[in-house]
């Protein structure tokens, strides 16, 4: 492309639009800019750029439906898009390809390199339409009683791994149980939502309730419960379930394809509970009284981390991540790349952030610091890393969480060992534990939260 043509900047992080602004200004293109998906859409609609530079984790519409609804518009088929991303996921570069982009840059972007692009000297893929989907309404909450706390249901990451070594800690993977504020709030639904559906089943028997099932992703580890989920079969069950748009497929499109022929045989609008599927736009909404904020983690493909704020103080649950610092840098050839070093650590920075004095924060730790090392760039994090990050985050309870599935009782065993270790060395108060399946802990304002059962 000639300088002098018109380029769409799409970035919630305004001193990045303006960085980026300034340099493509500098080298002739005419600028524009947009703070989310849907205003970017709408620009792009009334001036049809020549090329539209789009980040990929915003709020709203991320950068994959952006990609789809620009592709959408026949006006726009010759449109040249650039997905960015502080990420370097193959599988996120093919989504963003399979969704309609011409390119895949890094972040921090070169002015070279992104130069170059826009030329239209680096194509690596052709464009694949992909179809969007509606959202559903939302439901009310459930009126459930009691003080706050929240229970272990499965802690495993990848897949599920029953057995005599797994005993002490549990092998069914991703699920919390949470009741705060007279809300009954599922963190994700892997395998620990079957004995959870049991558990709701002997407790509430046929009286109608009310449930909403937060997904952090659709990897399967997180979602693959929910067709065993006994109170999807009762009439008297409203489940909402909440979550953000997948890399190539809506959230429905996701959870029911998991339960239609040939792969089961009832379908998810066919069960008798009232169940909704909604995806999520905002990164701050409410479940009845309970304030939820959302926070990108870096995992491959559209992967979130919550933090509830309850009147029994405040959860953060992030299963599936890994610090940016290791993941691009520690251990690559660009680690000598200043500049990008310091965009990893202004991320992590970020994260830190978002859990500052959080009360109980249960985050993946699926590694000790010698198996990282092999590791690099899967999307999960190792103990070292996590047990600083909760420090510095003035952290005052932490879970390690998505245990590796080789990983046995006493290897954890040893895990958490390390873990205190290192507490005790940085003279740090915080508590450190390995989640298991059965703990029930309580929440308290202002106090340290309590573990005040355990049926393993």
């Amino acid at each position: 492309m000639a300088a002098g043509n018109t380029v769409l900047i799409v970035d919630d992080d305004p001193q990045y639009r303006q960085l980026i602004g300034e340099i493509l200004q500098h080298s002739g293109w005419s600028v524009l800019t947009a703070r989310d998906g849907e205003e970017a859409v709408r620009l792009a609609r009334d001036h049809k750029p020549d090329a539209v530079l789009c980040d990929l984790l915003m709020p709203g519409e991320n950068g994959f439906a952006v990609c789809r609804n620009l592709r959408a518009e026949p006006r726009l088929q010759n449109t040249r898009i650039i997905v960015t991303s502080g990420r370097d996921y193959g599988s996120d570069r093919q989504a963003a390809f399979a969704a309609g982009a011409d390119d895949y840059l890094t972040k921090p972007i070169k002015g070279t390199d992104l130069l170059k692009v826009l030329s239209g000297q680096s194509r690596q893929s052709e464009p694949t339409p992909t179809r969007s989907v509606a959202e559903t309404p939302a439901r009310q909450g459930s009126d459930v009683s009691g003080p706050g706390w929240l229970k272990f249901w499965g802690v495993r990451g990848s897949i599920p791994t029953p057995g005599p070594t797994t005993v002490r800690y549990g092998g069914n993977t991703s699920c919390i149980e949470v009741r705060a504020d007279g809300q009954l709030i599922i963190l994700d639904g892997g395998t620990g939502l079957r004995p959870l559906g049991r558990a709701l089943n002997d407790e509430f028997g046929d009286r109608p309730l009310e449930i909403t099932l937060l997904l952090t992703h659709t990897h399967w580890d997180h979602i693959q419960g929910l067709p065993f989920f006994l109170p999807v079969y009762k009439p008297q069950i409203g489940l909402r379930i909440l979550g953000y748009e997948g890399a190539r497929h809506g959230l429905d499109n996701v959870l029911t394809s998991q339960m239609e022929s040939p792969f089961f045989p009832i379908g998810l609008r066919e069960v008798p509970a009232n169940v909704s599927i909604e995806e999520l736009k905002e990164m701050e909404f409410n479940i009845g009284p309970v304030r939820v904020q959302a926070s990108f983690a870096n995992h491959p493909g559209i992967c979130v981390g919550y933090r509830l704020f309850t009147s029994a103080g405040s959860i953060a649950f992030f299963p599936d991540n890994e610090p940016h610092s290791g993941h691009r840098h520690a251990a690559d050839a660009r680690a000598q790349d200043t500049s990008s070093l310091e965009y990893a650590r202004g991320e992590d920075q970020k994260t830190a952030d978002f859990l500052r004095d959080v009360d109980v924060l249960i985050m993946d730790a699926q590694y000790s610091a010698e198996e990282y090392e092999q590791h690099r760039g899967w999307g999960h994090g190792c103990v070292d890393d996590v047990v600083a990050l909760a420090m510095q985050a003035g952290v005052k309870r932490l879970f390690l969480f998505h245990h590796d599935p080789d990983h046995n009782d006493t290897v954890i065993d040893r895990m958490v060992a390390q873990a205190r270790h290192l507490v005790a060395a940085a003279k740090g108060d915080l508590r450190v534990e390995a989640a298991r399946e059965g703990t029930t802990v309580a929440l308290a304002p202002s106090q340290e939260c309590s573990t005040v059962a355990d049926s393993t």
